[in-house]
């Protein structure tokens, strides 16, 4: 097949793993572009398999569909996103991806200990968060969120 013929839905399922659904819902979310061939078939650039795995991966790593969909929109529609293309939003994804690194070993690191939940089950909650003094600064684990237990 022609590159100037593009990759057809099927084509681009099977190199990806992603149902025909899923590329058909990520078309309608405005993450793929596809055109229409001359019988009205949807037809794919091969940059599409890298915008598709993209989004499969910060899927995987929690960033909602909004979110990805903030950054493919930085790469250019009408031609295959280059190396320098990809980089420029690597920067900007970079810093959420150190941001959810950081929580995630705060939590793998502090899950044992009080987060100041609120739940008081601990027996380190008694030192680290009596009488739920945790809750003036708000909802949620506030040490997990940030708060330190000298703070409240």
């Amino acid at each position: 097949m022609a590159p100037s013929e593009g990759l057809s839905i099927g084509d681009i399922a099977a190199r990806t793993g992603l149902a025909v659904s899923a590329i058909r819902f990520y078309e309608d979310e405005g993450l793929v572009a596809p055109w229409r061939n001359a019988t009205g078939r949807r037809r794919f650039q091969r940059s599409d398999i890298r915008r598709l795995s993209f989004v499969m991966v910060a899927q995987q790593f929690g960033f909602s569909l909004a979110d990805i969909k903030v950054e493919l929109d930085r790469l250019p529609r009408h031609r295959a996103p280059t190396k320098a293309d990809w980089a420029r939003i690597s920067t900007e994804f970079r810093d959420g991806l150190n941001n959810r690194i950081a929580r995630l070993e705060k939590l793998r690191d502090t899950l044992d200990g009080c987060i100041g939940c609120g739940c008081l089950s601990l027996e380190a909650c008694a030192l680290y968060n009596p009488a739920d003094k945790a809750a003036v600064r708000g909802a949620g684990p506030r040490y997990l969120m940030g708060d330190r237990a000298g703070d409240v």
